[in-house]
């Protein structure tokens, strides 16, 4: 009976909440992904490099002044500023910096001031006045030259029986920082050296020190948190590896679990001068390799969306949609996820995820998942912010070519202020003609090449602050 007939051909896929083309989302963020991740190149590699130098340059004179930090030191830098939430650092203390008007490239190095790198795992931290996910630090685990070195930057508690407790102050060592790195810069600029980059700006936003750098025709952040950093696992978090996880075969427990941080972040009811935030950074770029492209890139669209729209008052971070990420990852299956065309699905999921959490004030640490990171909130915030959300939900197409438009923005202004070569007077370092120690094509090429190729990904980086010459950095496992 059906002869004769034709079929209707298939209706474009739509979502049901907003009525918007599926097809045209993933076109949306297709483009923003291409404005967003911009090549480097020779120049621009160059400048990167030139940037890094001069920053661990610095750090080993900080290291010199008054030999506080550890000689032999391991950073940890990750592409993008605290403000993108590479770290869980709490955003409201932090001044307003904007890509194309502030600055070009944006970058978060973590610093160790102590390391504990010998002690066995798990680690036990104590966390009898702190909140979850959060620890005081006594100078008790350390030996008497440490505690003589550190002295000034603690608090001191006396107990009844006549002992004296130094804790570790992270107010107190963020001021020992930005003091002593201004000392520092304020040397270098008493005698400045061709190439060398220009020292545009340097603030304390609460506990971190943002510098802005001028190299070439590029203009450099980098957010430098002064860190305690631990060989091993936190014994809090020890519960989370019996769980089944998305990385579980793909990568291993040993590179999950190599190291972790405490950050100068304290909890909405803690002590300031004495509380330290845990923070899983080195895991979550081991993590960080296990995600898909198009989750990621969906990811980064929502992250633009969120940056703007939730911005007053300050209570939702892109940290927490980081974590909603990993929270799908596990929930979700991998095959799913893989779906190359499916980045539209993913933002909405990851929008329909955000908007759940705040409606129940409710969004666990993926690491130490009874700390609820957003407890701390009063219900008119959260139903503000869901209100905002659900505005996104119901036209995420407009909302999107918004993010866009702010991309296009950032980058006009950049290529605008690189056309009139006005970040700086100094010589980028690749038209020094008449310096005989620079760096020849190949290491612009090689540069090129890493950072083209490592889109996103962390590097750690042993500095020896006697020979700042040599580098000594590690793209993941791979080193140069």
């Amino acid at each position: 009976g059906s002869a004769g007939t034709t079929s209707k051909p298939p209706f474009p896929e739509l979502d049901f909440r907003s009525g918007a083309r599926v097809e045209e989302l993933n076109k949306l963020i297709q483009e923003f992904t291409k404005h967003d991740q911009r090549e480097y190149d020779d120049q621009r590699a160059l400048e990167i490099h030139t940037a890094k130098d001069f920053i661990f340059s610095m750090l080993g004179m900080v290291q010199k002044l008054d030999q506080k930090l550890p000689v032999a030191n391991e950073y940890l830098l990750l592409s993008g500023g605290v403000r993108e939430g590479v770290v869980d650092i709490d955003l409201d203390e932090l001044n307003v910096y904007a890509r194309g008007t502030d600055y070009d490239m944006d970058f978060t190095l973590l610093v160790p001031a102590l390391k504990l790198h010998d002690r066995n795992q798990p680690v036990t931290l104590d966390m009898r006045h702190s909140a979850l996910c959060h620890s005081w630090l006594s100078l008790r685990l350390f030996d008497e030259g440490t505690i003589s070195k550190w002295k000034d930057c603690c608090t001191i508690v006396d107990h009844i029986n006549g002992a004296t407790n130094y804790f570790f102050s992270p107010t107190k060592v963020a001021d020992w920082f930005y003091d002593s790195i201004s000392i520092v810069l304020s040397e270098i600029q008493k005698k400045p050296q061709r190439g060398m980059p220009k020292v545009e700006k340097v603030e304390k936003n609460g506990t971190i020190i943002s510098i802005i750098l001028g190299v070439g025709s590029s203009r450099m952040l980098y957010d430098i948190v002064p860190v305690v950093s631990f060989k091993g696992w936190p014994a809090v978090a020890q519960s989370w590896l019996m769980e089944n996880h998305f990385w579980d075969g793909k990568i291993t427990e040993e590179e999950v679990i190599s190291g972790f941080y405490l950050v100068p972040a304290c909890s909405y009811k803690g002590k300031k001068d004495n509380e330290w935030r845990l923070s899983f950074a080195r895991s979550e770029v081991q993590l960080k390799k296990c995600i898909s492209s198009s989750l990621m890139q969906a990811y980064q669209a929502c992250k633009a969306i969120i940056i703007k729209l939730l911005s007053r008052p300050k209570a939702i971070s892109p940290y927490h949609l980081r974590s909603m990420m990993l929270w799908a990852c596990d929930r979700l299956p991998a095959s799913y996820l893989a779906q190359e065309d499916y980045a539209a699905h993913f933002l909405l999921g990851l929008i329909d995820d955000l908007q759940h959490c705040l409606v129940n004030k409710m969004c666990p640490n993926y690491f130490i998942p009874q700390c609820n990171m957003l407890e701390h909130l009063s219900e008119e915030t959260v139903m503000l912010h869901a209100r905002k959300l659900s505005s996104v939900r119901s036209d995420p197409a407009e909302h999107l070519r918004t993010a866009i438009e702010h991309v296009k923005a950032a980058n006009r202004l950049t290529l605008e202020l690189q056309r009139r070569g006005s970040t700086t007077s100094i010589p980028s370092p690749q038209s020094d003609g008449g310096d005989t120690n620079q760096p020849d094509d190949r290491l612009a090429k090689k540069l090129q090449q890493l950072v083209t190729e490592n889109p996103g990904k962390s590097i750690s980086v042993f500095i020896n602050p006697d020979d700042v010459t040599r580098p000594h950095f590690r793209i993941d496992d791979k080193f140069f």
